[in-house]
């Protein structure tokens, strides 16, 4: 039999890439190009130049792709993209007014507005809502535009907008773009007081299905462009942290990812919902009905540019033959954190006196003993284990930052091949039209690049030294002694 091939578009803050998978994972094409990018352009993009852009990438990895595969084979199509970001649509289904970008805080009084609502009318519900929410931006949209929005047909995410530009299907969004517009992922429902107590109406709110199901077709006149077959479907989309998490590989219950950047971002697979008394955790809905938990510390790996530009790979080797160190040093580099503990008056520390490669072996420790910390909080709310690390971003590059992080967790880490969005979006598009789920597609399309493996003395080694790291948040008072409270 022979290859079916799956495509995949991330639409990205700063631009947008696409690429060709085939249905063993394997990379077949991948073409990006940076959005024209202005001051305003945090605040507002132009929906159609995404997609002008878009359909240029699909253009050129599908002609390269035609020239080494059989393009006829291409099965399925799905899109990613943040989901604080929405637009406004008119009856025909045309941007009212530009896409109003997550990272716009000019909702931040709607964000505090919408929380103090859900927590009022919806108590259980999602109740996150900031200025980066896409329900707070709906809120202040329809406030500051009164006229434009007598004219309010829908709103979409930016995923389900490009979604509807390959397919002509509108009003249909996904779980995971749903939930910070404040989708009730549990039972299922806009909750009543989205259009009763805000000014929303219930009929501008969209369809939610789970992320992979196919929602339409490939539009005609789009696969005579592309030179594709008429028989390619597209599904519903994914947020851009969730689609990683599926090109990650942790995609069944017990699989978890850290994606350590600038941020250490923590998401995973549970059988059962989270419930976080400390509002640390949310959750968002898998397409077979799992959870997928998560959360964002402001520790990372944001310290070594700062501090540590010189030799990355002398220091990399150093620093190798210095762990354990035993050192308590802890790189946050702004104040305050606010996962796996909230302490918003946290500051960063480290001993006196250490030489750099001291410091950088002694950093890459204590940022392995924050993921420790999330992930015990973890199986402490969830009562699950966790069986598994999948782990990407640029701190998974560093081999003696990843024998630390394994000995630390005392568990395995696995680091994929290709983790991006765009990669998590393909296996999302081949999930309900190649295999019979999204558990199926990730085994079948991930491939593991690296494993470490605790071992046995280092492990013991770095379980001493977290519980004196602990002890000293402790005693700085970021963490009580009940230290999951």
């Amino acid at each position: 039999m022979g290859k079916t091939y799956f495509l995949g578009i991330d639409i990205g803050t700063q631009g947008a890439r696409v690429v060709l998978v085939d249905d063993a994972g394997e990379l077949i094409g991948s073409s990006e190009e940076g959005f024209p990018l202005s001051e305003a352009s945090r605040e507002e993009q132009l929906p159609d130049q995404w997609w002008e852009i878009c359909f240029r990438l699909l253009r050129t990895v599908i002609s390269e792709a035609g020239k080494q595969v059989d393009i006829g084979c291409v099965r399925a199509v799905a899109v990613t993209s943040t989901s604080g970001t929405v637009i406004p649509l008119d009856e025909h289904n045309r941007p009212l007014y530009n896409a109003i970008m997550y990272s716009d805080p000019r909702s931040a009084a709607q964000g505090v507005r919408c929380k103090e609502m859900a927590q009022r009318w919806h108590p259980g519900g999602y109740s996150g809502f900031n200025a980066s929410s896409g329900l707070s931006k709906m809120v202040w949209f329809v406030e500051t535009f009164p006229e434009k929005a007598r004219s309010l047909s829908k709103w979409v995410h930016a995923a389900d907008y490009i979604t509807g530009m390959l397919s002509g299907c509108w009003g249909i969004t996904d779980h995971t773009n749903a939930l910070k517009s404040g989708f009730d992922v549990k039972d299922e429902i806009w909750p009543a007081y989205i259009y009763e107590r805000l000014p929303l109406k219930k009929e501008w709110l969209p369809r939610v299905v789970p992320s992979g199901a196919p929602i339409g077709s490939l539009l005609p006149s789009l696969c005579t462009e592309l030179g594709l077959s008429g028989a390619v479907q597209v599904v519903a989309g994914m947020t851009d942290g969730c689609a990683s998490q599926v090109a990650s590989g942790a995609v069944s219950p017990g699989d978890w990812n850290t994606t350590i950047g600038t941020t250490m971002v923590i998401k995973g697979v549970t059988l059962r919902e989270i419930t976080d008394p400390g509002d640390r955790l949310y959750n968002h809905r898998h397409p077979e009905g799992y959870w997928m938990p998560g959360g964002a510390s402001n520790t990372g790996a944001d310290w070594v540019s700062g501090a540590f530009g010189g030799d990355l790979r002398l220091l990399n080797e150093q620093a190798g033959q210095l762990i354990p160190t035993g050192q308590m040093a802890w790189p946050l580099c702004r104040q305050g954190e606010r996962f796996p503990f909230i302490a918003p008056q946290a500051l960063g520390f480290a001993p006196e006196g250490l030489s750099l490669a001291e410091r950088f072996a002694a950093n890459m420790e204590g940022v392995a003993y924050v993921e420790r910390y999330a992930y015990e909080l973890i199986r402490h709310l969830s009562g699950e284990r966790v069986k598994a690390v999948f782990t990407a971003g640029g701190g998974s590059n560093s081999e003696t930052w990843l024998i630390i992080r394994s000995n630390v967790l005392n568990l395995p880490i696995y680091k994929m091949k290709y983790v991006t969005g765009a990669v998590g979006a393909a296996i999302l598009a081949a999930s309900r039209t190649h295999f019979t789920s999204l558990t199926e597609a990730g085994r079948a399309m991930t491939q593991i690049e690296k494993e470490i493996r605790p071992r046995v003395e280092m492990a013991a080694g770095y379980e001493k030294s977290y519980r004196q790291f602990l002890q000293t948040l402790q005693e700085k008072g970021y963490i009580r002694e009940d230290a999951y409270a």
